[in-house]
């Protein structure tokens, strides 16, 4: 069974900076498809970045530059750093892995961690 943990949300003030972590179990991690996901406040999920196989990193024009994908073999965990945080970045962020590294599909995702930018 696969279980994909995230941690790392808190509330930061705008301008500021995060990482959120990924713990992954259950699944082979090395050939896995890792991605983020957001939910915010009564809007629908979005796809955040991605990360492939090969680690090949994607991520959607809007926040190129600002987010950060990476992940670590050893330890089975992907990471996303946050940097220049603002307040439309609010939102319960999700680990997933699929067969894409792009878009809001997936076949395993986290139980999320919150993240809220205000000052």
């Amino acid at each position: 069974e696969v279980h994909l943990v995230e941690s790392g949300g808190d509330l930061v003030q705008p301008g500021g900076s995060l990482r959120l972590s990924c713990a992954a179990s259950g699944l082979n991690f090395r050939s896995a498809h890792m991605k983020w996901l957001r939910q915010a406040p009564g809007k629908a999920l979005e796809w955040v970045s991605g990360i492939s196989s090969q680690v090949y990193t994607y991520y959607p024009y809007s926040l190129k530059g600002r987010f950060t994908i990476s992940k670590d073999n050893a330890k089975t965990t992907v990471y996303l750093q946050m940097n220049n945080l603002n307040p439309e970045d609010t939102a319960v962020y999700y680990c997933a892995a699929g067969i894409s590294v792009r878009g809001v599909d997936y076949t395993d995702r986290g139980k999320g961690t919150r993240v809220s930018v205000s000052s």
